[in-house]
């Protein structure tokens, strides 16, 4: 009887234990599971800074270098062409002496002794008014450009330079014409103005190339 009981108890214990045993582990769920963070971006990298740039010359000191001045008086374009031409190829600054009384091709007439050209270079001291003003300031050198009138330099031109001081400048006159030659146009403006170097004048044709041209500015240099 004993030992029925004994049995009875060891089944019971083995039964009892088998039921305690450790539950399994269970898995993690998805919604649990730690996701790894996104890889961030990497950080932008700076543009290299370009050097900077050099400042602009300022119109002050641009003025500063210019130091060479074309003024020219032209009554039917002739003169103008080439003095356009000088400040082209020198890179000068160019100044037109304007007449405070603008000619017609009347007051030009060559076959009329009572036009009003004719009668002012018939006038050794006639000076015809000049409309604009034209400084000389920094310019150490200045061409000077004229037509021939009956031989002359237009009495304008005297004007002109009467009324500037040229100390320190160097003039190099130049004269378009038909025909006539510079003779000493050049030679009686420099004595006219009193100051500064006139050399002679020289005639440029209308039609002068641009390598004569270019030889005549460099044997004036």
């Amino acid at each position: 009887m004993k030992k029925a009981i004994l049995v009875l108890l060891l089944l019971a214990f083995l039964f009892v234990g088998a039921g305690c045993g450790s539950a399994p582990v269970q898995a993690p769920s998805e919604a649990s599971q730690t996701e790894a963070p996104a890889e961030a971006p990497a950080p932008s990298q700076e543009p290299e800074s370009a050097p900077p740039a050099e400042p602009a010359e300022s119109g002050s000191e641009a003025e500063a270098e210019k130091s060479v001045l074309v003024v020219y008086f032209s009554a039917t374009g002739t003169t103008r062409g080439i003095a356009e031409r000088i400040a082209s190829l020198t890179g000068a600054d160019l100044a037109e002496i304007i007449p405070a009384e603008p000619y017609t091709a009347e007051d030009l007439s060559y076959n009329d002794r009572t036009t009003r050209a004719t009668v002012e270079q018939n006038t050794p001291d006639a000076r015809p008014e000049i409309a604009n003003e034209i400084p000389l300031d920094g310019y150490t050198t200045v061409y000077l450009g004229y037509p021939i009138w009956w031989g002359q330099a237009p009495r304008i031109m005297s004007s002109f330079v009467e009324s500037h001081d040229f100390t320190g400048v160097t003039v190099i006159p130049f004269c378009t014409s038909g025909s006539s030659g510079a003779g000493r146009t050049g030679e009686t403006l420099g004595e006219q103005a009193g100051t500064g170097t006139f050399l002679p004048s020289t005639r440029l044709s209308a039609g002068i190339s641009d390598s004569d041209l270019q030889d005549w500015i460099d044997s004036r240099s």
